[in-house]
């Protein structure tokens, strides 16, 4: 009790701590008293401010893989991916479902491929171009390694190619101080869907023209 007193005041004065919780919640597992310490998990993970929450959140996954309930694992590492998108969250729920996907019965390589294509939408939807880079070589490797002909050339069709391109060297008055070489992604995927959003975009500008248009003939109706 002296202990779980001395965590509660260390917690009310720096509750952004992530060591503190994942200390408190460590004496609680030693104590065997998991629910307390789940509890402590969950208060911790949803303070509004955290020093290093990636490690809280991995303590919380890793505690619950510890307790054999890898379905509350799953949960986690969801909830974390709405709030991050971040390629290292991918990459560890990927080695997640490899690892304990067996041991429940299920097919690891699949549900490993469904995180990496879930994740190599969302990067591609953020813009995060080296990151989405390092998903996709992981994803060739995994198949490689289990997958088969068609699977892997699936796989390379997604990765991109590297190119060189000037750009703007802006200073922070807003001034231009000349150019410099850069390197850029192309992915093939991107490459192929442009046309499709040049169409949908001329379709809704259309869209916009023709209703700009009824509202003028109504204003000219009622005027």
């Amino acid at each position: 009790d002296r202990c779980r007193i001395l965590y509660e005041k260390f917690i009310e004065y720096g509750p952004e701590n992530c060591i503190t919780w994942m200390r408190f919640a460590e004496l609680e597992t030693l104590l065997g008293d998991m629910d307390r310490a789940r509890a402590i998990y969950e208060l911790a993970v949803n303070q509004p401010r955290l020093d290093m929450p990636e490690i809280l959140w991995k303590a919380y996954i890793d505690f619950e893989i510890g307790l054999g309930e890898p379905q509350n694992a799953r949960k986690l590492y969801e909830r974390l991916l709405e709030r991050t998108h971040h390629v290292k969250v991918w990459m560890s729920y990927v080695q997640f479902e490899m690892t304990n996907g067996k041991e429940e019965d299920l097919d690891p390589v699949s549900l490993a491929r469904k995180v990496y294509e879930r994740g190599n939408n969302a990067l591609r939807d953020s813009g995060e171009k080296e990151e989405r880079v390092l998903l996709l070589e992981a994803w060739r490797d995994l198949e490689k390694k289990h997958g088969d002909e068609e699977s892997l050339k699936k796989v390379e069709g997604k990765l991109p190619r590297r190119i060189r391109k000037r750009q703007k060297i802006i200073a922070s008055d807003g001034a231009e101080e000349g150019w410099e070489e850069v390197f850029d992604y192309l992915f093939p995927e991107d490459e192929a869907v442009k046309p499709n959003l040049k169409l949908l975009e001329k379709a809704k500008a259309w869209k916009r023209k023709q209703a700009d248009t009824e509202s003028e003939e109504i204003l000219e109706l009622v005027s």
